[in-house]
């Protein structure tokens, strides 16, 4: 299996993802995802029959600690410290184009 990266394909996932790219970020990006992509068959082509699968290489299991109630700021408090509030919450910009 052999893959490879063209500048094409570089530039086409560039405009899919709306990234405004030079000729040399193009040219940078096509010969380091090469690379990559050469590593990744470097890995295919290793034999890992005997390897068991994993989702990490610890053997750590559910670390956790109890849940310790602890004293919060005030909710007056953390408004007095917001940039804008309105009725006892954060007042924000609007993102959709609508002010609700």
């Amino acid at each position: 299996m052999s893959v490879h990266i063209t500048r094409a394909d570089v530039a086409k996932v560039a405009k899919l993802a709306r990234l405004n790219m030079s000729e040399a970020d193009l040219d940078r990006y096509t010969e380091q995802l090469a690379k990559m992509l050469d590593h990744f068959e470097d890995i295919d082509a290793l034999d890992l029959s005997g390897v068991e699968p994993m989702s990490q290489p610890f053997p750590l299991v559910n670390v956790m600690r109890p849940d310790v109630e602890q004293p919060t700021l005030d909710r007056d408090e953390v408004l007095a410290m917001a940039p804008a509030a309105e009725q006892h919450r954060f007042r924000v910009p609007p993102i959709l184009g609508i002010d609700l």
